[in-house]
């Protein structure tokens, strides 16, 4: 998840920067390429949201699998005790 969040922000910057460029060197900024530079930060803020939560969540679920997994563990572990103590018993 790093590895898409540091290609969209290095991607978005990239964009930002040439866009920049290329609109310096033309002498002047219109309010059109404002507009468009606006909207690109917009979208890159957007992005960066989206990441985090989607980061946000990945760890919420990793935590729950290993939840799940030590409850599965202790649920062998607890038939396994079970089935001792019924050997024991002669059941």
């Amino acid at each position: 998840m790093k590895k898409i969040k540091r290609l969209v922000s290095i991607s978005i910057t990239s964009a930002l920067l040439v866009g920049t460029l290329s609109l310096t060197s033309c002498g002047g900024v219109s309010e059109e390429q404002y507009a468009e530079l606006n909207a690109l930060r917009s979208e890159v803020t957007a992005l960066e949201t989206e990441v985090n939560s989607l980061t946000s969540e990945k760890t919420k679920l990793e935590r729950e699998i290993a939840e799940m997994e030590a409850k599965l563990a202790q649920c062998a572990k607890d038939k396994a005790e079970t089935s001792k103590n019924l050997k024991s018993l002669g059941l």
